[in-house]
């Protein structure tokens, strides 16, 4: 098993459209995604972040290798659709999880 966690972290003056972005485009998007066995879209909540807002997509891959080629492939296409809508008003950050032991 492979994870990727990918945060985005969204401004105030953007918080209304990203919201409707990741309940209609975004979860449609992850739902036709060959590759993923699960995912977990969440709002993060969390005391750190004054401005703005986290949301956060767990993705699960078989191996590696097959997170690799997402990179590569699906991350690059998923990247450049939310920059052209929300240009530097949503960040995207990508975080490499390699289970050393799981029950999940």
């Amino acid at each position: 098993m492979s994870i990727l966690s990918l945060t985005f972290h969204t401004t105030e003056s953007a918080l209304k459209e990203w919201e409707n972005y990741t309940q209609n485009e975004l979860q449609l998007l992850v739902e036709n995604l060959m590759d993923v066995e699960k995912y977990i879209l969440s709002d993060v909540h969390t005391d750190m972040i004054t401005e703005g807002k986290n949301t956060n997509l767990l993705l699960v891959f078989n191996d590696e290798e097959i997170r690799s080629q997402f990179l590569e492939n699906e991350l690059v296409n998923i990247t450049e659709r939310i920059e052209a809508k929300f240009a530097d008003s949503v960040m995207i950050f990508s975080t490499f999880l390699n289970p050393l032991k799981s029950r999940f």
